[in-house]
């Protein structure tokens, strides 16, 4: 199976929706709604589409965020959704997607580039925990190592501080977990 990553232009955005829907459940409708809204108010940045024979089979999403700073708020990136169909996870499709991140996110200028997700996951693809670097996330229902960051060529040592979202991703709440779910994950971390 030959996989090409490509920058997603407008009509593939019904196929995108599709791989959110699918990969994620009952929250994909959530998720696709503030793509749609990132879009709408240009701090969607790029987003990349997984295609194997034609067909979108994942994608990535990196949108707008600031990052407090003691000096100056900083322009940063997040990375989210990362989706594949759920017919195609476990061939390598993901790491693929977040092989490509660095160099479009440092091709856009970015210092640094946040998630949240499983540490174990992102932590094989480079990433690290946030609180490492001085580096604070946005909300306590992100459970701390679940705040994930990668290092950029433009990042400097005095960019510490909290990573501030855009005020779609708050209206949505959808910036951490809520419990029982925070609760089990919580757990499983022995995070306070």
């Amino acid at each position: 199976m030959t996989i090409d990553i490509r920058e997603a232009d407008d009509v593939d955005h019904p196929a995108l929706a599709a791989v959110v829907e699918a990969a994620f459940g009952e929250q994909g409708a959530s998720v696709n709604d503030v793509m749609a809204r990132l879009r709408g108010t240009e701090d969607m940045a790029v987003e990349l589409v997984a295609e194997s024979d034609g067909e979108v089979v994942g994608c990535v999403a990196l949108s707008r965020a600031w990052l407090d700073a003691r000096e100056r708020l900083v322009d940063v990136l997040v990375l989210s959704p990362l989706a594949v169909a759920p017919d195609h996870q476990r061939q390598g499709i993901g790491g693929r997607l977040l092989a490509a991140v660095p160099g479009v996110a440092e091709g856009l200028g970015a210092p640094l580039v946040f998630l949240e997700g499983d540490p174990r996951y992102y932590g094989r693809h480079g990433w690290s925990a946030a609180s490492a670097h001085d580096l604070e996330r946005p909300s306590r229902r992100i459970p701390e190592p679940a705040c994930q960051v990668l290092l950029l060529r433009e990042h400097e040592p005095w960019m510490t501080g909290r990573l501030v979202y855009p005020d779609v991703w708050w209206r949505s709440d959808l910036v951490g977990l809520r419990d029982p779910e925070l609760a089990e994950i919580e757990s499983t971390l022995n995070v306070d």
